[in-house]
């Protein structure tokens, strides 16, 4: 191995150490709790050092938006991979974002609340996003019905979902019926 692949290789490591960290820091105490000198103190290097990765906290909670969009593909496709028919593929894919989305709260934060800097439906909207929202459309576009475009089918099924998220996450809705509203969702919204 070379000297430049060996600090390629370096670099490489550190910015996922800085990117785990701050993920770690914002799901424990709030992305308030994420700041350069606190991300500098506990990966053990200098803020100078983590300013040569990121340029500060917006790129960071874009970094932690982008691992977390490609989980949440991974995860959805992965749910419905194995569901049999469209009505099981839209409800594993309905229960697994929500499921994400509760399990990752600072991570959900940093993908559709807070400015990481990203372009969301643009040209440049980067790849992993790109593919969070394939994921979704993969599975909606067969139950959007006759005449509507999947893609619009997907933006209102994923803004129902992102609603139900926030509003569960600020404890605006009863828990008890979280499985009655994936249902009450996939039956009104879904061409089945």
């Amino acid at each position: 191995m070379s000297v430049q692949e060996r600090k390629q290789r370096e670099r490489a490591e550190r910015e996922r150490l800085i990117v785990a960290t701050a993920r770690e820091l914002a799901e424990q105490q709030g992305w308030d709790a994420v700041t350069t000198r606190r991300l500098a103190e506990r990966i053990e290097y200098s803020q100078p050092v983590l300013y040569s990765h990121f340029r500060g906290k917006r790129e960071i909670i874009g970094a932690v938006a982008l691992q977390g969009a490609a989980e949440l593909a991974t995860a959805v496709r992965t749910a419905t991979s194995t569901a049999a028919g469209p009505r099981e593929r839209v409800t594993a894919l309905a229960r697994t974002y929500l499921d994400y989305a509760a399990r990752n709260p600072a991570v959900y934060d940093a993908l559709f609340q807070l400015d990481g800097g990203l372009a969301y439906a643009q040209e440049d909207t980067p790849q992993p996003l790109k593919d969070a929202f394939a994921a979704l459309l993969e599975t909606l576009a067969e139950v959007a019905g006759n005449g509507v475009h999947p893609a619009l089918f997907t933006e209102v099924f994923w803004a129902s979902l992102h609603g139900l998220a926030t509003l569960t996450r600020a404890g605006r809705l009863l828990p008890q019926d979280a499985a009655h509203r994936v249902e009450l969702l996939v039956d009104r919204l879904a061409v089945l």
